[in-house]
């Protein structure tokens, strides 16, 4: 860090244009451009005074990949605790994992999105590790049925059920739940679970579009409907007819946007920019939020009427730091689809590994534990992950062990915080869910080991109000 306090970023590109815009980024966020624009010059530039306070280094690729992985070897080897990013045109996994080996921190895709740079470089000097492969660990298939979505905490299973149970109906789908804790994993299953399945399922993500063009993505223009429309565009409405349509980060829409969006939810028809007709769309909407969009709307920044049009069914998706026990079994399961990656080999995971998994906090939660496997397994040589190719969790510390007082999978709270008991009642409901969760809806499997007979449990579901519709 320079000693103004901005911090300095060695930018290795032979590309003039592309310099400038990099820079341009960066420095939004208070960081300082040196540029390099060869293999001899970044060498060079690392025994400059700028040099030595380097924060990061950006490469961007060029060259062959032999050339590339010799400078990164270079660097690394001179400096090995500088965080190296690699920007290039190429966003295979085969390619990130030859980078990765070769000695990079974190891998960003052209064209550049300011957003991804970023938070790339927040991470990077961080410490971190939310965030970090998001483009890479994304590529991996996660089309997953209801029965195959790993997890049987008893607040997930009672999520997974009324979003099963939704999945039949035609009726909106509001998910909730923080950044990475599966919204869309849970989405795709709905949508494949429901007599759409055949259609598409098209999604977008609200808060990426810039607030001037969501009409335009969302319902479509007519060419020359606005500067700049030079050509006829079909919304996401329209690709999405007779299927369902995922409002990502729906919470970011404009609020202009929102009356549009409203209309077409009450009419079922879309009118594109410059047109003057309206259109019918056979549309099902999922909307996802990593925030309560109930404090939006007493904010006033999200309609209450487009929210209770929406939110006919809610799905509130638990972080990963509740549902801690669920860590050993996702973590195989998400170790088993990596593997399958090219470059990429099956790896166990030892205990002492699931032990430092399970004590970490998670902020990024599902998907920062994607990350962190996929860096693990790239950088792996043994046959199984040990709490060795977690550096970056072991280095922001663990939670104490006594904080987890509850066994693998859950626990029953017996008394509420003023020290006396919860009701029986609450308990038997609490010890029935916590059951379903385990045994995977399995019914039959839930009466036996409940020692209960099925049709008293189905009696007992009733009386409790407890929803089985996952079973």
């Amino acid at each position: 860090m320079t000693r103004n306090g901005q911090r300095l970023l060695l930018l290795i590109d032979d590309e003039p244009a592309q310099r400038r815009l990099v820079s341009a980024l960066a420095a939004r966020a208070g960081w300082r451009s040196v540029f390099a624009s060869d293999a001899e010059m970044a060498i060079a530039t690392l025994g400059t005074q700028d040099g030595m306070q380097l924060d990061a280094i950006l490469l961007d690729h060029w060259g062959t990949d032999a050339e590339s992985d010799a400078l990164l070897a270079e660097l690394r080897s001179r400096r090995p605790a500088l965080p190296i990013l690699v920007l290039t045109a190429n966003g295979s996994v085969a390619h990130a994992v030859a980078a990765m080996r070769a000695g990079a921190t974190d891998f960003l895709v052209k064209p550049l999105a300011p957003e991804r740079l970023l938070a790339a470089l927040d991470t990077a000097v961080g410490g971190t590790t939310a965030g970090e492969l998001r483009p890479l660990t994304e590529k991996i298939p996660a089309l997953l049925a209801f029965d195959e979505i790993v997890g049987s905490a008893p607040d997930f299973r009672t999520a997974l059920a009324i979003a099963a149970k939704a999945a039949r109906a035609r009726v909106p789908v509001l998910l909730e739940g923080e950044s990475g804790v599966g919204k869309e994993v849970v989405a795709e299953a709905i949508h494949a679970a429901s007599p759409r399945a055949k259609k598409p399922l098209v999604a977008v993500n609200c808060g990426a579009i810039p607030a001037n063009l969501v009409e335009s993505e969302l319902f479509g223009h007519e060419k020359g409907a606005f500067t700049g429309a030079f050509e006829r565009k079909i919304g996401r409405f329209q690709e999405a007819d007779g299927g369902t349509l995922l409002l990502d980060e729906v919470g970011e829409m404009p609020l202009e946007a929102q009356v549009k969006l409203l209309r077409v939810l009450q009419t079922g028809e879309v009118q594109p920019l410059g047109s003057r007709h309206p259109r019918e769309v056979d549309v099902r909407v999922i909307a996802a939020t990593n925030r309560r969009l109930i404090d939006e709307v007493e904010a006033g920044r999200f309609r209450e009427d487009l929210y209770y049009r929406l939110n006919v069914v809610q799905v509130t998706i638990p972080p990963l730091r509740e549902r801690t026990g669920d860590i050993p079994a996702l973590a195989r399961h998400l170790l088993a689809r990596i593997a399958k990656q090219p470059g990429l080999r099956p790896l166990g995971i030892t205990d002492d590994a699931l032990q430092l998994l399970g004590d970490y906090e998670w902020p990024g939660n599902v998907r920062q534990l994607q990350n962190a496997l996929f860096r693990a397994a790239i950088l792996c040589e043994g046959d199984a992950l040990t709490s060795a190719d977690f550096p970056q969790i072991a280095a922001m510390g663990r939670r104490g062990s006594a904080m987890r007082t509850a066994p693998e999978g859950g626990g029953v709270t017996l008394f509420y915080p003023d020290g006396n008991m919860r009701p029986l009642e609450d308990i038997e409901a609490d010890v029935i869910r916590l059951a379903i969760g385990h045994y995977r809806g399995r019914m039959t499997e839930v009466a036996r080991r409940l020692g209960i007979g099925r049709s008293t449990l189905y009696r007992k579901l009733g009386e409790l109000g407890i929803d089985n519709a996952a079973a």
